[in-house]
């Protein structure tokens, strides 16, 4: 008797056919998601280090993490929040679409669009203006007086304290207020959350390097600040108004792989910006030696510096303060062009301070040392 592999209609393949793809179907719902974002960067991971507010739940996560690694002798597998910039460049990508309606009272709060915290905004392009969102950023901005050339408001917005501020000082000082529908506002934002409201800033205009030097050479008391690869705004902002308060001339850095002047470095200075030049260099060492041949000494604030801020003598002649990155501190080549590597006492349990903090302890013990001598 013939076995079943004998009879008619029998199975010649395996059961099991092959794999097969989308043939790109569900390509069209991946459009506009952009990259996925890193651990550092996402606000619910505990791995997260970016400079916003760090979500409850997420420091929840990260102490638990450093309590574990504690009792069991090891690192600790959470981030350290505030050393890495999130506010910036990052625009919509990487971003969920949320799963129901939030608020904001824009379209990017429906079912569906991306969600993004407000003030975030894609970098725009060199020497284009630059679009601040969301009620806190913009009110704040306004606060400071940032320049802005236009306030745009999206039509049938939910209005609170912070609208009736905003639209009240942009009249006060002259701002165009222009209403624009949601849709709109939410592609002039690149579909940031944007809560109704959008700052328009023009770019900044960087005093030309050469006049900078010359300036603050003629002075009564030279002194300049240079920043070697400080990446966050925030900082950026908090060093020029630090400069300003001390008596500083001026403040100089690079062109590229540094922050440069956003609304969120002009909102930080306070005011600050708008009265002190800041300078942007292609090269800085050769910026620094450029300084030095015009009489300048140049200190670099460094950890391990062999000169304590307390015993600066030099204080007291035309001066340069170069203030590292945030994370690697002073690079190498613009350490060893540096006269005087700096260093600032602390309590052995603390590792260094910010570059901005370091950089205001060092210009008051600058002014200190020059009105008692």
């Amino acid at each position: 008797m013939a076995g079943n592999s004998q009879r008619r209609g029998r199975r010649v393949s395996s059961k099991k056919g092959a794999a097969g793809g989308s043939g790109g179907k569900n390509r069209a719902g991946l459009s506009g998601k952009g990259r996925t974002l890193p651990a550092d960067e996402r606000p619910w991971h505990k791995a997260y280090s970016g400079t916003e507010q760090v979500p409850q739940r997420t420091a929840w996560k990260q102490a638990k993490e450093r309590r574990a690694a504690a009792e069991e002798g090891r690192a600790p597998k959470a981030g350290v929040p505030g050393t890495k910039d999130t506010t910036w460049g990052r625009g919509t990508q990487g971003v969920k679409p949320t799963k129901r309606g939030g608020g904001g009272g824009g379209a990017s709060g429906r079912r569906g669009g991306p969600k993004v915290a407000p003030g975030r905004k894609s970098t725009p392009a060199k020497g284009t203006p630059e679009l601040l969102v969301g009620r806190n950023p913009v009110v704040e901005a306004l606060r400071a007086h940032v320049p802005a050339t236009a306030l745009h408001v999206a039509s049938g917005i939910d209005i609170d304290d912070r609208v009736n501020e905003l639209i009240r000082t942009a009249a006060d000082r002259g701002i165009p207020i222009l209403e624009v529908s949601r849709a709109e506002l939410d592609r002039m934002t690149g579909g940031v959350l944007h809560q109704g409201v959008g700052l328009q800033v023009p770019p900044y205009s960087y005093e030309p390097f050469e006049d900078l030097l010359a300036a603050s050479a003629e002075a009564a008391a030279p002194l300049l600040v240079a920043l070697d690869g400080v990446t966050d705004p925030r900082n950026l902002g908090a060093v020029i108004r630090s400069a300003a308060a001390f008596g500083a001339q001026g403040v100089f850095m690079t062109e590229r792989r540094a922050a440069s002047m956003t609304a969120t470095a002009w909102r930080t200075s306070a005011g600050a910006a708008a009265r002190l030049p800041v300078s942007q260099v292609t090269n800085l060492t050769r910026a620094i030696k450029s300084c030095q041949r015009a009489g300048f000494v140049v200190i670099g604030l460094d950890a391990d510096g062999e000169t304590d801020v307390y015993d600066l003598e030099a204080a007291v002649d035309p001066l340069v303060v170069v203030v590292g990155s945030e994370g690697r501190g002073l690079s190498r080549l613009v350490g060893e062009t540096c006269d005087l590597r700096v260093s600032i006492p602390m309590a052995s349990a603390v590792e260094s301070l910010n570059a901005s903090v370091a950089a205001a302890v060092t210009l008051a013990e600058i002014t200190r040392r020059r009105a008692s001598g």
